[in-house]
Formats: C-alpha cells, structure tokens, sequence
C-alpha cells in the first residue's frame, strides 16, 4: 500500500491592524481596566472564608485559614447577614482580579509591539 507524506512548513507571519483599530481597542481595554479597578475598590469591605452552620448545633460558624491552619469563628446571628455578604465581596474580587489581570496582560501585548 502505497501513502502520501504531506509536509507543512508553518512560517511566523506577523499580522498587523489597521493604527485606527488598535488606538479603539487600547481606549476600550483601558477603560475597561479602569472599570475594574473601581469595582475592585467598590468591594474592599470584605472577609475571606466561609459562613455555615452546623447541623448538631444552633449558632453560625465563619471558618478561614490563618496562617495555613483552617480556623473556625464563632459570628452571632444578627451578624450573619453581614458577614456572608462581606464573603461575598470577597468571591467577586477574586472574580475581578482574574479579569484585571486578563486586561492588564492585553495592555502589555499592544505596548510591546
């Protein structure tokens, strides 16, 4: 049986936009870097960990890690809803985070070139 070996030789062709849409994406990622980073300093009131409550008893539990150890926290009930939306905060920055982080390395790529 008789095959047919195809080779593909891949050259690096460097592809460039047009100066208009490159100055429009740069404005858009920068204000949308600058939206983050207002999110970002919208939800600073916040607590790392999470908030539970144990079956067997009454009272609610906020537990986190300090210092590599899982510690568990006593939070009264007026608290709860308080301290749940604070965690909350916390998820959403993360979230936030990544994406600044996504935004900032776009900035990066079209300053180098």
């Amino acid at each position: 049986m008789t095959g047919v070996v195809v080779l593909f030789y891949w050259s690096c062709i460097s592809i460039r936009r047009s100066p208009m849409i490159e100055s429009k994406r740069l404005s858009l990622l920068k204000k949308r870097q600058q939206n983050l980073k207002e999110q970002i300093r919208e939800n600073l009131d916040l607590i790392i960990g999470s908030v539970g409550r144990s079956p067997a008893m009454m009272q609610y539990n906020l537990t986190t890690k300090v210092g590599g150890k899982t510690v568990t926290r006593y939070v009264r009930k007026a608290l709860v809803p308080i301290v749940q939306k604070m965690t909350q905060r916390h998820k959403r920055v993360r979230t936030l985070i990544q994406e600044l982080s996504k935004i900032n390395w776009e900035l990066l790529k079209i300053d180098s070139e």
